[in-house]
């Protein structure tokens, strides 16, 4: 069975397809196109008689340095403005190949499928690119939609622990910031990290369900989108003090932690809330899988997640803008002047999670 809904977009609406087997009617030969592919999946691509340029999956292939050797490849193979670029792999191949296909040739067509549970269940959808620069973790980018995201849900069969771990904590953290009904309806489903396909599935098409709604009312990132940050700020200060040794998905969900930890060092009481600890605990089971984090927590220093923190891109240069959760349960966000006592009161969140997860 398929699933068929259309994203809406400024430069037009794009559809969604989740089809179980997509991937191999997604590789049919067809003239005029070129395939940028996660590394794993070059031979099969090879095999089928296509183009491919080969990605490897780790955040230094999204440097800035990196993409003019791409788009010297795509000049080289002779793609032209009219040529489809096929992207297949997970948020690193996304970025990557969004960046590029908005800027060669002043933007080239597209097609996205996500081979992880993370990009099936977030990051297809909405169109953004991210790109790091030196130390700046995803400091320029661009918002350039695919015409079609194509989702083969049997891709998650071949997942590792820790990529299921990842992909579950951002579906968890869309519908958390969707309200209460898409939440419980989460949660409802059980998932976990030995779910499988059909549930993972369903999984998935909340998220994105979850998701349409923010990147439609808020499609540049000015509003209601802005709250799916939901634990990015910690997230990618945890990324980066770990040299990247923790995963993108996995710092979001020890990121979440933090941010209700920074709530209680606001004086916000959480203790009668069921659909805070709900979240709580699933994080918290899904991180206990994840056999790594623990060595990558201890390795970690406060001072050098302070440091990434404070060059985070979405601060202005007098308040730290984080999103944190009311006492009510739902999301806001919050500016906080950048102050000793508010640096202060972001090292405590840090130290907390440090103490949870490198003990």
């Amino acid at each position: 069975m398929s699933v068929f809904f259309e994203i809406s977009a400024s430069s037009g609406a794009y559809q969604v397809v989740i089809e179980r087997g997509a991937f191999g009617r997604l590789l049919q030969p067809t003239e005029d196109r070129v395939v940028i592919a996660d590394e794993y999946f070059v031979p099969q691509i090879e095999a089928l008689g296509h183009k491919v340029i080969p990605i490897f999956a780790a955040e230094t292939s999204k440097e800035l340095a990196r993409i003019p050797e791409i788009i010297s490849r795509l000049r080289e193979m002779g793609a032209s403005r009219k040529t489809t670029l096929v992207a297949i792999g997970g948020g690193v191949v996304q970025d990557v190949a969004g960046f590029v296909a908005s800027v060669y040739m002043r933007g080239m067509p597209w097609i996205y499928m996500p081979t992880t549970l993370l990009g099936m269940a977030d990051s297809c959808i909405g169109g953004k690119s991210s790109i790091n620069v030196g130390r700046y973790k995803n400091l320029v980018g661009t918002f350039y939609p695919p015409g079609q995201i194509s989702i083969d849900p049997e891709l998650a069969a071949t997942l590792s622990v820790e990529q299921r771990v990842a992909g579950l904590a951002e579906a968890a953290k869309i519908a958390y910031c969707r309200g209460e009904d898409a939440f419980s309806q989460y949660m409802a489903m059980g998932p976990t990290v030995h779910s499988e396909t059909a549930a993972l599935t369903e999984a998935v098409q909340l998220s994105l369900g979850s998701k349409k709604w923010f990147i439609e009312v808020d499609e540049f990132d000015r509003g209601e989108r802005l709250l799916l940050n939901f634990g990015h700020t910690f997230g990618h200060a945890i990324e980066a003090a770990s040299h990247f040794r923790i995963s993108h998905g996995v710092a979001v969900a020890v990121g979440m932690l933090a941010a209700l930890k920074l709530g209680g060092e606001l004086g916000r009481h959480y203790d009668t809330h069921n659909r805070v600890h709900a979240l709580k605990g699933h994080v918290e089971e899904l991180l206990g899988s994840v056999s790594e984090l623990g060595a990558a927590a201890r390795e970690m220093t406060l001072d050098d997640l302070m440091a990434a923190f404070e060059a985070d891109k979405k601060h202005s240069a007098g308040h730290y803008a984080l999103i944190v959760v009311r006492e009510d349960g739902d999301v806001e966000r919050l500016l906080m002047e950048r102050t000793p006592r508010s640096a202060e009161l972001v090292r405590a969140a840090f130290a907390g999670v440090l103490e949870r997860f490198g003990s």
